[in-house]
């Protein structure tokens, strides 16, 4: 049996492949499966994780293009953006976490939504 930690590492190397290839919804669905167990132990981690989970679901809203996108993809990143400071040095897989947040930055200033109007 594979380790929670191995697991998240695991997820995380799959989710930042599949942000790559702009398979938001298949990133969102890797990363959930190893966000379950961790959630219900209350994993310190769980938050930074679920942020990452609906980062990668309001770039699948935008790409679906949908009803009401940009409204669901604001509203779903919002927990990414409440959680992505818990990504700093000394957590487990910090190094995966921080290319993760990178890449969600990275998609986010490529997307007029995200960025914050100019005053």
């Amino acid at each position: 049996m594979l380790t929670q930690q191995h697991d998240l590492q695991t997820a995380l190397c799959n989710y930042l492949l599949l942000l790559q290839k702009a398979s938001y919804f298949d990133a969102h669905e890797v990363l959930e499966e190893a966000w379950h167990p961790m959630r219900k132990s209350n994993h310190p981690l769980s938050n930074l994780i679920k942020g990452l989970i609906n980062a990668a679901i309001a770039f699948e809203h935008l790409k679906r293009n949908r009803y009401n996108a940009k409204r669901k993809a604001l509203t779903v990143i919002a927990s990414y953006e409440r959680h992505k400071h818990l990504c700093r040095h000394g957590i487990a897989q910090h190094q995966l976490f921080d290319q993760a947040c990178k890449k969600i930055e990275g998609l986010k200033k490529t997307n007029d939504l995200f960025r914050k109007p100019m005053i």
